[in-house]
């Protein structure tokens, strides 16, 4: 463009003389623009390629993250369910503890009331046959006497 632009003008031999050297000007000029303007483009495209790399890379590193989170958070999930189980099963065991301590007691009022009633029966079933011979002896008199009564009619 500094080529064209502090040109000297011959109009006496060429009258177009003027006329070409601002078309060669505005030629360089056309040239100049354009060119740099291709060269702001391949830097523009050259960036966009470079930040959709990028880009590409990040979303595959946010789809493993994602995934290892979501592993780890099933992880720590079912540790968590597996404490909860432990500790319903503490909580399960001391609750059947009581109840077997319970039933404990209920077993050895049980047993003392099984041994009261033997003790009652055996005391009634003395007394039976304390009376069952105390009857006999009646029976033995009252036919003694009826027997008495029939020989001395």
């Amino acid at each position: 463009m500094r080529k064209y632009s502090n040109e000297e003008y011959d109009l006496s031999v060429n009258p177009k003389a003027e006329m070409q050297a601002h078309m060669k000007l505005f030629r360089a000029q056309r040239n100049f623009y354009i060119s740099g303007f291709a060269l702001l483009l391949t830097l523009v495209i050259r960036r966009i390629t470079t930040l959709l790399s990028t880009q590409g890379s990040l979303m595959a590193q946010n789809e493993a993250a994602l995934k290892q989170a979501t592993s780890a958070s099933a992880a720590a999930r079912k540790a968590m369910d597996d404490v909860s189980a432990k500790t319903d099963g503490k909580e399960e065991i001391e609750k059947l503890q009581s109840e077997i301590n319970i039933l404990k007691e209920e077993l050895v009022s049980l047993e003392i009331d099984r041994d009261a009633v033997k003790s009652q029966a055996l005391s009634v079933s003395n007394e039976y046959d304390r009376l069952l011979k105390e009857h006999e002896k009646v029976q033995q008199k009252v036919q003694a006497n009826e027997s008495g009564d029939k020989k001395g009619n």
